[in-house]
């Protein structure tokens, strides 16, 4: 069978610095193939130069066998290779109807019947979003979907999905994985990015692992395992680093520094109440509605409470009612947000530029003028804690991976000095060597006396992290239990029933 599109020899580099070197890749019709690799392993570069988006700086593509140039995404479009960008690219001001037929449309359009059209189409595909809303008021999930969705209906033979389960529910995720295998069953060739391995092993055809710029195995999937597909990627085994089931002794309870009784926010929280301790990681859990990010985000003051019968919140056995952040964070109280591209960092900014913004947050007076030799000091300082892979400090954070962009929004957050930090969602979208590293940096963290929040969803990591666990369910904290005498099953029977 002829390759549907094949790179030989391909390379590219920034700045000198080369992102993927001397690839050699091949996609069929029809197949499923996973991608993947730590982060900064090459992943997304390579899938770049095969939507457009980069041109090669030496090898060659063919496409159906024969030599081919893509000078722009619309071109690789045009010869039937379309990109769902881990960032998505929709226009915020328009609808979902309206971004799905964008650079397809009639030359009369009425909208009532783009939006029927519209809504037609997405439940054929089972993907339960309104066409007539705006794009700038879906949440992240329900974004990925409708950029799935504008993919798929260009029609093309090779679609390239960059972390699409990322921000998914699971009912979500399921509707995809068939789209996925209906895809494959129309002859269209699917390629995802993926750090979720168990995702690879149970959708894919085949297997390609990155590190270091260069493929290091492609091989059929029936012949990876976990362990195997671990080792490729990071050059050694990880067994009893992540997620290794053994049973954790919890950390002595610290000084109550936190202290929330009866908190309330609408029908999202609802009377809630929750105490945590310095020198602990306290891990909070719950399923999708159920109102951990926002009771944690109301604590640091991204949200307000209830005016009247809000409830009460203690920090440091004092009464505090923040309305934004500032204040939260000159007290010690950082939010770090799950969602790192919209709210984490400023992505055309230097590192050097994102970390010195956190410690100018700190201070009294916001214009408060920083030399900028003390700022580089802080961002060297901070990269190398962290172990953030860049050229240097003056590396722009858009150039960076996504686990090193995960690191520096650790930076920007820690820099602040915090006394408790909340990380939400802290390993997503983040390769397996790189979750060991941040839950490394996390457990230090606690051992060196600082309150830990982390907010997450993936169980194991709630059972790997915490020293306390709070579940919460329909909008307030259920249970709560020591990590010793916590299972994932009843951890899951708080959080359903």
């Amino acid at each position: 069978m002829t390759p549907l599109v094949q790179l030989r020899g391909v390379s590219k580099d920034f700045r000198g610095v080369l992102a993927i070197s001397n690839v050699d890749f091949e996609i069929r019709p029809g197949e499923i193939h996973a991608i993947l690799g730590e982060n900064g392993a090459g992943k997304s570069t390579l899938m770049k130069v095969l939507a457009g988006v980069y041109q090669p700086s030496s090898g060659e593509m063919l496409l159906d066998g024969q030599p081919a140039t893509l000078n722009s995404p619309s071109d690789a479009l045009n010869r039937g290779i379309a990109m769902v960008f881990q960032e998505t690219n929709l226009v915020p001001s328009m609808s979902v109807a309206q971004n799905i037929y964008l650079g397809d449309e009639k030359l009369f359009n009425r909208l009532r019947g783009l939006n029927i059209q519209a809504q037609r189409y997405l439940l054929s595909l089972n993907f339960y979003v309104d066409p007539t809303a705006q794009v700038s008021f879906l949440g992240a999930g329900k974004k990925q979907l409708v950029e799935i969705a504008r993919a798929v209906h260009h029609n093309a033979r090779l679609i390239i999905f960059d972390e699409p389960t990322a921000t998914l529910t699971p009912e979500e995720k399921f509707h995809f994985f068939n789209l996925a295998r209906r895809l494959k069953e129309e002859g269209i060739a699917i390629i995802f990015i993926s750090h979720a391995l168990e995702e690879a092993l149970h959708l894919s055809d085949r297997i390609t692992v990155m590190r270091d710029a260069k493929v290091v195995v492609t091989d059929e999937t029936s012949k990876f395992d976990r362990e195997r597909i671990v080792q490729a990627m990071v050059g050694r085994s990880l067994s009893g680093e992540l997620y290794s089931g053994q049973a954790r002794v919890a950390r002595p309870m610290g000084r109550k520094i936190l202290s929330v009784e009866n908190l309330s926010m609408g029908n999202t929280v609802r009377n809630t109440s929750f105490s945590v301790f310095a020198g602990q990681v306290t891990g909070l859990f719950g399923l999708v509605g159920a109102g951990r990010t926002e009771t944690m985000k109301i604590v640091a003051g991204v949200l307000k409470r209830d005016y009247f019968h809000g409830g009460t919140v203690r920090f440091e056995d004092r009464p505090v009612r923040y309305r934004t952040p500032r204040p939260a964070v000159r007290d010690g109280i950082v939010y770090v947000t799950e969602d790192r591209k919209i709210e984490g960092f400023f992505e055309t900014m230097t590192i050097a530029g994102n970390i010195q913004l956190g410690d100018l947050a700190n201070g009294d007076n916001p214009l408060t003028p920083v030399a900028p030799r003390q700022g580089r000091e802080l961002a060297v300082e901070w990269t190398k804690r962290l172990g953030v892979k860049a050229i240097d400090a003056d590396a722009r954070v858009i150039e960076l991976s996504g686990g090193n962009q995960q690191k520096v929004v650790l930076a920007k957050a820690l820099v602040q000095k915090p006394k408790l930090v909340i990380l939400d969602e802290p390993t997503r979208g983040v390769d397996v060597g790189t979750i060991v590293e941040i839950h490394n940096f996390i457990n230090e963290l606690a051992d060196s006396g600082m309150a830990v929040v982390v907010i997450s969803s993936y169980l194991p990591e709630i059972m790997t992290l915490s020293d306390r666990i709070l579940v919460a369910r329909q909008g307030r904290i259920v249970e709560e239990m020591d990590v010793a005498e916590a299972t994932e099953s009843r951890i899951m029977y708080a959080a359903v029933h």
